[in-house]
């Protein structure tokens, strides 16, 4: 396995439109691109290994060299909902990018850790980690490809 890269740092929230003020202030006044997550941009969604449908609603900034996401869920089940129900606000994952997906995937599963949630934006795709009750929150995996522009951008 490559070394590993950390490009994002995630929080998950019950409301983001009250949350964006006060990260806003703390690490980065703007802009912010906000997304809902959702089909028809949001494909190929799974949670607990079975199809489904969920969405959410975020919000990226770049600070420095790495993205900070803001996560807001809409649908579920989803683990944003399991990591609000475990331990309400707060940290939600942390994100190692990464060239060949299937070949990390296949890495962390031979250390047992499994895919709980996973999906794709255009070309970028991204995987949950089974790793909440081992670092008490969640790994993802991603190859930070290529999305569409922003449903709306903010900033204070």
């Amino acid at each position: 396995m490559d070394e590993k890269k950390i490009i994002q740092i995630a929080v998950v929230v019950n409301d983001l439109d009250k949350a964006l003020p006060g990260y806003a202030k703390m690490l980065y006044p703007g802009p912010w691109d906000i997304y809902n997550l959702a089909p028809p941009l949001l494909q190929d969604s799974t949670y607990m290994g079975k199809p489904a449908e969920w969405s959410a609603l975020l919000a990226l900034a770049w600070v420095g060299d790495r993205h900070f996401e803001i996560i807001q869920p809409l649908k579920g089940p989803n683990v944003y909902y399991d990591h609000l129900e475990k331990k309400g606000e707060g940290l939600h994952h942390i994100k190692e990018l990464t060239k060949d997906c299937q070949a990390a995937l296949q890495e962390y599963e031979k250390k047992g850790i499994k895919v709980i949630q996973s999906g794709r934006i255009d070309k970028d795709e991204f995987y949950y980690l089974d790793t909440f009750d081992t670092l008490g929150f969640y790994y993802e995996i991603g190859n930070n490809g290529e999305i569409p522009g922003p449903d709306r951008r903010w900033s204070l």
